[in-house]
């Protein structure tokens, strides 16, 4: 708990930016770094409007369950997330003029989350006031139990329904001037610095004062740890393997699928949270959906159990187990990591749905389709004679469907057993309908 020159330490951590993965990290390798010099105590010096729920109940629980004692120093904003991991420190100092409270979990947009999500919010921020105890005060002959930190005033910060008498009116969130925290509960004393609370409050008159510097490696294993990115990423995946599969040869799509692949788990890896079979999970499910689409005709349990191995390893991978263990998951990580995955998934359709309809047209997807000039002789089956029996040459491998030549015209085309035929191969015409040729 010393310095080598007998002097305690005092380890701080400034989180003065909103909560995300970025200061959840620096939260994590701070109190890591802190437990290494055997800090007397950690203070987060504090200025935050907010942020993500799932990351500030991760650094809530770092907080609560931190074999260092951990103090807050609310600077000037505890607001949202932030308000749920100040209550979680030992003790919370404030600044003049600072506040806390306004817990309410909000959307993008900035209104109201549905219920279930501030339910949620309510329980944990009412669960981490009670962990902090009563205090036992004797009146007379009367014993007297009062909750240190009141859960019903975090609750009020949460849900404009809570009333509380001379303290929180129906439908407004309750936020606490520094006065007011003062006088209910949620502040354990004023202060300008750090100083004033290592000497007034914490009664330690020298000491050392060591300061948490991020580098920039944490700050960009933080953005690519971003749940948005991670979605994007998802997007790019599952987006560029389906146009890989629609164009010849190895371009763009699965160079740019393969690096959101890299870019998905090698922070996670790095993290300790993947675990190397969720990877080898991920990339079976890969070969699957190749085989069914390169080998195996039409598609079938191959296919649907790559799409499932490919994306439970995506799951998994956001998961923190320990190999095969899932117990310590907590609900808030579980669901966090299905919203991330089900939204990327979606995304990566929805962006197919409009890259299909772009292709062969002005654009940026232009190049990864056929030749302009193959494209625009392209034409449809109306009215015309009869082409069965007669011979082309397959101007696109059969995948099982692609472009095939006919007479000098260019037609849509699908192998007639499912079966993929390489470019160049003559194949003959065994039926014919309004938009397209069958072909062996």
């Amino acid at each position: 708990m010393f310095a080598g020159n007998d002097v305690p330490v005092i380890y701080k951590i400034d989180i003065h930016k909103d909560i995300n993965p970025t200061t959840r990290l620096y939260l994590s390798e701070g109190m890591k770094e802190a437990r290494s010099i055997q800090a007397e105590a950690i203070i987060i010096d504090m200025n935050t409007y907010g942020g993500t729920v799932v990351d500030a109940d991760s650094m809530r629980s770092s907080v609560l369950y931190s074999s260092i004692p951990v103090y807050v120093f609310i600077n000037n904003n505890a607001a949202s997330a932030g308000a749920l991991i100040a209550i979680a420190g030992k003790k919370i100092f404030m600044n003049k003029g600072a506040a806390i409270g306004a817990a309410t979990v909000v959307e993008q947009t900035g209104s109201a989350a549905p219920d279930k999500y501030q339910s949620y919010m309510r329980g944990i921020i009412k669960t981490t006031a009670e962990f902090h105890g009563k205090d036992t005060i004797i009146s007379g002959r009367d014993t007297i139990y009062k909750w240190k930190r009141d859960p019903k005033i975090a609750e009020a910060m949460v849900d404009a329904r809570v009333y509380i008498p001379l303290i929180s009116d129906t439908g407004k969130v309750l936020t606490l001037t520094t006065e007011e925290a003062l006088k209910y509960g949620y502040c354990d004393g004023v202060a300008k610095n750090i100083d004033e609370i290592v000497e007034k409050y914490l009664f330690i008159p020298k000491y050392e004062l060591v300061i948490y510097q991020p580098s920039w490696y944490e700050d960009i294993k933080g953005f690519l740890l971003n749940p948005i990115f991670q979605g994007i990423l998802i997007m790019i995946i599952v987006a560029g393997i389906y146009f890989e599969l629609q164009s010849p040869g190895i371009g763009f799509p699965s160079i740019a699928a393969l690096t959101a692949a890299v870019l998905y788990f090698t922070p996670l890896c790095m993290d300790g949270v993947a675990q190397y079979w969720e990877i080898i999970i991920f990339g079976i499910g890969l070969i699957l959906i190749a085989l069914e689409i390169f080998v195996i005709p039409g598609f079938g349990i191959a296919g649907v159990s790559g799409i499932i191995l490919s994306v439970t390893g995506l799951l998994l991978a956001l998961l923190n187990n320990n190999d095969f263990d899932f117990k310590p998951i907590e609900t808030s990580d579980l669901f966090r990591s299905f919203l991330t995955v089900s939204g990327g998934v979606l995304s990566g359709f929805l962006l197919i749905l409009y890259g299909a309809s772009r292709i062969g047209k002005q654009g940026i997807l232009k190049k990864i389709a056929l030749d302009a000039e193959i494209n625009s002789s392209i034409v449809t089956i109306v009215e015309k004679e009869s082409l069965v029996g007669k011979n082309g040459i397959t101007l696109t491998v059969l995948r099982p469907s692609g472009k095939v030549m006919v007479e000098g015209e260019i037609y849509d085309a699908i192998s007639e057993t499912g079966q993929f035929i390489n470019e160049g191969i003559e194949v003959k015409i065994l039926k014919q309908e309004t938009a397209q040729i069958y072909v062996s």
